[in-house]
């Protein structure tokens, strides 16, 4: 792949920066962010950068809510520590509406049983929207310096969504586009005695799956490789696909192609991006007691993918703690990443940082610390502190105590996200020095899963400080 994006940028004449010097957004492990979650707010870009790159994190996945409010600080401070940021977009739809345009509910999708679950869903054969959210990308890629393009979610619900209600397009854009090209209604879901009920027509509801999947594609496709889309905007630009996985028996591969409209050989062969990944399903992460070796049920969709394109690195995304009653700890991600590279995936992810068990079981421990000026020093965290933290004291000078000299004390304490800010009214003069922590608590009000109790840093905690 490595080849291919080569000659692209020859016949396009365009060299990139971002691709060269952050190869390796295709590998490792990387994690996504949703910057509009609480714990992100009130406090720096750099902040956050800063915490996610001492996790161990070399390239995030930036959940994009809307394309025209991004956050370009944080790229940046992303950027300053030499990590890579991919652009994630959802394709079938939104959880907000008010920066689309008047028209948006003739985009909507036709279910079999309307949802109001928060999230608005789009036809992919709606002309209007797919021209619409590719012009929303390829502006936000011009704008933002984002290393890749992924677009995650660009399928049709559901898992078993006849049988649940919760199936679609079969709304009047897909009517249209389906009688146009086969000449044929589409199949009837809900009504067995209907004379086009999809198990009564196996001809027509083949012609349906299929005409499914090509959309899914096709609206990727537009949007990526279409007349003014990402890749024209960016001829730079790192892409990658997403699609489901399931452990749901030797057929799974089968079902999401007729659920969904997935058919993930198809997608990378038409839309030939630098990266796919396999989105953990939510019949698979919502289980309480999921094992961390779980991806190795996947290979189903792996091994057909790896012989079909042998070169194309491929990811893996897990969810640990969407809901509480699955929350993953470290311990857990640890034995998911070491499955991971087992299997022979390139990289993975996870959604999302801050919802991990790490953030409720683990306590606010210094990393790092560093002088600022002439009589401050920055400690920085593993996690958010609440800001009534108070500091610390100088401990470990071997002049501290020299006669004739005021004895060092701390004037000042600020939090900022992972950081705390301290000033004294001097330093020592022989370095290092240790400073001890005392009374600094996270953040349980900024969590997803409430009613937690705060953790402290443990009693007696030492940072050595050096120049």
């Amino acid at each position: 792949m490595a080849d291919a994006r080569e000659i692209r940028r020859k016949e396009t004449n365009v060299r990139s920066d971002y691709v060269t010097s952050r190869a390796w957004a295709l590998e490792g492990p990387s994690i996504q962010i949703d910057p509009l979650f609480p714990y992100y707010q009130n406090r720096s870009a750099d902040s956050i950068a800063e915490e996610l790159q001492l996790a161990g994190y070399r390239t995030v996945h930036y959940f994009v809510v809307n394309e025209s409010q991004v956050n370009a600080e944080l790229i940046d401070s992303f950027h300053h520590r030499g990590m890579a940021v991919w652009a994630l977009v959802i394709g079938n739809g939104t959880f907000s509406t008010s920066h689309l345009p008047p028209e948006w509910p003739t985009w909507k999708m036709g279910l079999l049983k309307e949802l109001n679950d928060g999230f608005e869903r789009f036809s992919p054969f709606s002309k209007e929207y797919v021209q619409w959210k590719k012009e929303a990308v390829s502006r936000m890629l011009r704008e933002y310096p984002f290393d890749g393009i992924e677009i995650a979610e660009p399928y049709f619900p559901e898992w078993d969504g006849i049988r649940r209600g919760v199936y679609g397009d079969i709304g009047i854009a897909a009517e249209q586009a389906f009688l146009e090209k086969y000449g044929l209604p589409v199949p009837e879901f809900l009504n067995r005695f209907a004379a086009h009920y999809y198990k009564k027509t196996p001809d027509a509801y083949a012609k349906w799956i299929d005409f499914r999947v090509d959309a899914v594609n096709a609206l990727i496709d537009e949007i990526i490789n279409g007349s003014g889309g990402a890749r024209e905007a960016r001829q730079d630009i790192l892409v990658a696909t997403w699609s489901l996985a399931v452990d749901g028996g030797a057929v799974s591969t089968l079902r999401l192609k007729e659920w969904q409209g997935l058919d993930a050989i198809s997608m990378i062969g038409r839309v030939k991006p630098d990266l796919h990944v396999l989105q953990t399903h939510w019949p698979d992460w919502m289980k309480r007691n999921l094992k961390a070796d779980y991806p190795g049920s996947y290979e189903s969709f792996a091994a057909p993918i790896r012989a079909a394109f042998p070169e194309l690195p491929l990811g893996i995304q897990a969810d640990v703690g969407s809901r509480a009653n699955m929350v993953k700890d470290r311990g857990w991600l640890n034995r998911f990443q070491n499955t991971v590279y087992d299997l022979g995936y390139q990289t993975w992810t996870a959604y999302e940082y801050h919802l991990g068990g790490y953030m409720y079981q683990e306590p606010p421990v210094p990393l790092a610390a560093s002088i600022q000026g002439e009589t401050e020093v920055v400690v920085s965290f593993n996690k958010r502190l609440d800001p009534d933290s108070t500091g610390g004291i100088v401990t470990g000078g071997q002049d501290i105590d020299e006669a004739g000299k005021e004895a060092i004390r701390m004037v000042e304490s600020i939090v900022d996200g992972n950081r705390l800010w301290l000033r004294f009214n001097r330093l020592p003069e022989i370095r290092p020095f240790d400073i001890e922590i005392g009374h600094a608590k996270d953040t349980p009000s900024l969590w997803h899963v409430k009613g937690k109790r705060a953790n402290e840093t443990p009693s007696g905690t030492r940072i050595s400080v050096s120049d």
